[in-house]
Parts: structure tokens; sequence; C-alpha cells
């Protein structure tokens, strides 16, 4: 190695990535050996054992509803489609009326997805009983 191969603007970089990578798996692989010399080999007690005093576990219905994960879908889905109209608004005048079409087509589209969510009922609340 030549001192020119040393002098490379990421050569720095590089070094600190490889030592990163190293001792990353050298800490998991210290951390895992660590920890099967020190865990209990009996476990079957402590398996049915209550966790905390607190009440025995048992199998109870889910109470959350689907909605609550269509509605989130849907505000992230809207949302993210407003974001790409900040940089459009932002470049309007450079876009010219090519920009302006694709907008409204864009926004012609988001109007039928809305639409389309309110008519199947997505955007309103059920009473969970």
């Amino acid at each position: 190695m030549t001192h020119s191969d040393f002098a490379h603007p990421y050569f720095g970089a590089f070094v600190l990535l490889v030592f990163t990578f190293a001792a990353f798996f050298a800490t998991t692989n210290l951390a895992r050996f660590v920890s099967r010399l020190m865990a209990k080999k009996d476990t079957e007690k402590l398996k049915l054992s209550i966790y905390e005093c607190g009440p025995e576990a048992n199998l109870q219905p889910n109470k959350i509803s689907a909605q609550f994960y269509l509605f989130g879908l849907l505000f992230i889905l809207f949302d993210i489609e407003i974001i790409f109209m900040f940089p459009w608004a932002l470049d309007f005048k450079l876009l010219g009326w090519f920009g302006m079409v694709e907008m409204v087509i864009f926004l012609t589209l988001l109007t039928i997805g809305f639409v389309y969510a309110w008519k199947k009922g997505a955007l309103q609340w059920h009473n969970i009983k």
C-alpha cells in the first residue's frame, strides 16, 4: 500500500464502517454467549407462573375493531398524497400547463378514491359493543 491509498477522502469512513460491523457482530455474539451461560435451564415452573402476581391469563376475544386500522391506513394514504402537492406548488411556474394538467389528473384520482372510501363507509365510526 502506498501513501496515496490512505489519502483517499473516504478511507476514514470505510475504516469506520468496517470497525462498526466488526464491533456489532462481536457485541451480539458476546451477549448471546453470556446470556446462554447465565440463563436458567429449568424454565417449566417459570412458564406456568403468574407474571408479577397479576390475574391468571385467559383468552379474551379481540375487541379492537378493524375500522381503526382502515381509518389509519386511509389517513396515511391521503396524507402522503397531499405531501406530493408541496413540490408541485413550489415549481408551479416552472412546470407550466403540463404540471397543471398532471395535478388536475392527480386531484381527480384523489377525489375518486376519497368518494369511494366515503361510499363504502370507511370514514364512519361504528359503535363497538
